[in-house]
C-alpha cells in the first residue's frame, strides 16, 4: 500500500473517531436538559438509555457483517451521516416516547458508526504494522471534550437543546461526507492462520467482497467481549452519570457539572495518546491490568468525596485508566482472524455496548436505594474483575515483527 494512501486513510479514521465522540459528547452533555424537557425522573432515564444501547448493539450486528462483505470504505460514511442525523432528535423530545424513539435512532446510527470505523482503524493499523489503535480512540475522546467545551458554553448561554443540535448534525453531515474520499479500499480476501498453521473456520467471511456464511466466533473473542462488557459499562457511568453526580450530588452549577465529563474525557484523550507507546514497550496485558486499577481508584475517590474539585480529580484518574483499555480488547478482536475482523469487532463492541446498556438500567433504579454516588462502586468491582482477568491480552499466535517491518509514514 502507498505511504500516501495509508497517511489518508488514517488521518479520515481520526476524522471519523472524533465526529463519533463529539456528536455523542454533545448528546451527554445535554442530558440533564433533555431529562428536564421531557419531564421524567433519574430513574426512567435509566430505563430510556437502555434503548440507546439497544439500537447501538442492532447497528453493531448489522455493520459488522456489512463490513466485511462491502469494506469499511462504504459502510463508515453511511454510519456517520446516520449517527450525525439522529443526534438533534432528542433536542425536540417532550416525553417520554419521543424521547425513547430518538434515542433507540441515535444507538442505531452510533453502533454503525463504532464497528465499522473500528474495522477500518484495524485495517490502518494492520498497514502500519505497530499500535496505532489507541490514538484513533483518543480522537473519539477529544471530540467528547470539545462537545463538554461547546455544550458547555451553549448551556451557559440559554441555548436550547434543539438548537444546539440541530447545529451539530448539520456539521456532522458535512464532516462525514468530506472524509469519506480518503478511507482505505477493503483488502484482497484472505484467510489467516492459527499457531499451528491451520486455516480459521470455513465460514469466516471475506474482506470486501464474497458471500458470508455461518461462523463459530472463537471462544477467546468472546472472552474478550466480557471484558468490554465490563469496562464499557465502567465507561458507561462517566458518560451519563458524571455530570448528574456533580449537579445532583455535590450541587454543582449546569456549566461546572459539564465539566464532570470534561475531565474525565481529556483524561481519557491523554492516556490514549501515550498508549500506543507504552502498548508497545509493556504489552497490552500491563496496559489493561494497571489501567483498570488506577481506574478503580479513581472513581473511589469521586463517589467518596464531598467536594466538587476533589470529585473532578476522582473523574479525571478514572478516564485515565480507563483510556488504553478498550482499544487494546477492540485490536486484539480485530487482529485475530483478518477476514473476519469487521464481525469480530462486532462481537466485542456489542457485548461492550451491552455493558453501556446494564450501567444506565442498574445505576438508574439503585438510585431509588442508595444515593447516587454509592451506586458507583459497581462498576469500581468490575475494574476489579479486569485486573484480575488481564492475561486474557496475551496473544496466542503472536506476530514477530522486526524493526524494518514498521511502517512510519
Amino acid at each position: 500500500m502507498e505511504p500516501t494512501t495509508l497517511r489518508a486513510g488514517r488521518l479520515a479514521t481520526f476524522a471519523y473517531f472524533a465526529l463519533n465522540g463529539f456528536l455523542m459528547g454533545m448528546w451527554i452533555v445535554h442530558i440533564p436538559a433533555v431529562e428536564d424537557r421531557a419531564g421524567i425522573s433519574h430513574a426512567v432515564l435509566g430505563w430510556l438509555l437502555l434503548l440507546l444501547g439497544a439500537g447501538a448493539f442492532v447497528g453493531m450486528q448489522v455493520a459488522g457483517p456489512l463490513t466485511d462483505r462491502l469494506g469499511a470504505r462504504v459502510v463508515v460514511p453511511v454510519g456517520a451521516a446516520l449517527c450525525s442525523a439522529a443526534v438533534v432528535l432528542p433536542g425536540f423530545a417532550t416525553n417520554v416516547w419521543a424521547l425513547g424513539a430518538a434515542l433507540l435512532a441515535l444507538g442505531l446510527g452510533n453502533g454503525c458508526l463504532d464497528v465499522s470505523m473500528n474495522a477500518h482503524a484495524v485495517q490502518v493499523e494492520r498497514g502500519y504494522r505497530r499500535p496505532v489503535m489507541s490514538a484513533f480512540h483518543a480522537t473519539f475522546s477529544l471530540g467528547g471534550v470539545l462537545a463538554a467545551l461547546v455544550g458547555a458554553r451553549t448551556l451557559s448561554w440559554g441555548w436550547s437543546p434543539a438548537a444546539t443540535l440541530g447545529g451539530v448534525a448539520l456539521l456532522g453531515l458535512v464532516a462525514a461526507a468530506l472524509a469519506a474520499s480518503a478511507l482505505l479500499r477493503p483488502e484482497p480476501a484472505a484467510r489467516t492462520k492459527t499457531a499451528g498453521g491451520a486455516t480459521p473456520d470455513e465460514g469466516a467471511a471475506p474482506l470486501g467482497g464474497g458471500t458470508t456464511a455461518r461462523r463459530r466466533t472463537p471462544r477467546r473473542i468472546w472472552a474478550l467481549a466480557v471484558l468490554a462488557f465490563m469496562l464499557m459499562l465502567c465507561e458507561g457511568v462517566a458518560n451519563d452519570w458524571s455530570v448528574l453526580h456533580l449537579r445532583d450530588v455535590l450541587d454543582a452549577p449546569a456549566a461546572t457539572a459539564a465539566l464532570a465529563y470534561g475531565a474525565f474525557s481529556t483524561a481519557m484523550t491523554v492516556g490514549r495518546l501515550l498508549a500506543d507507546r507504552v502498548a508497545a514497550r509493556v504489552g497490552p496485558v500491563a496496559i489493561l491490568r494497571y489501567g483498570a486499577t488506577l481506574a478503580a481508584a479513581g472513581l473511589t475517590v469521586a463517589a467518596l468525596s464531598p467536594w466538587t474539585p476533589s470529585a473532578l480529580l476522582g473523574w479525571t484518574l478514572f478516564g485515565a485508566g480507563l483510556s488504553g483499555c478498550i482499544p487494546q480488547l477492540f485490536s486484539a478482536a480485530g487482529h485475530a482472524e483478518e477476514a473476519a475482523a469487521g464481525v469480530n469487532v462486532s462481537r466485542v463492541a456489542g457485548l461492550g455496548y451491552l455493558g453501556m446498556l446494564a450501567g444506565p438500567t442498574v445505576i438508574g433504579p439503585l438510585t431509588h436505594l442508595v444515593p447516587l454516588n454509592l451506586t458507583f462502586f459497581l462498576p469500581v468491582a468490575f475494574c476489579v474483575v479486569a485486573v484480575c482477568a488481564a492475561g486474557i491480552l496475551r496473544d496466542p499466535r503472536p506476530e514477530q515483527r522486526t524493526p524494518e517491518s514498521v511502517v512510519r509514514v
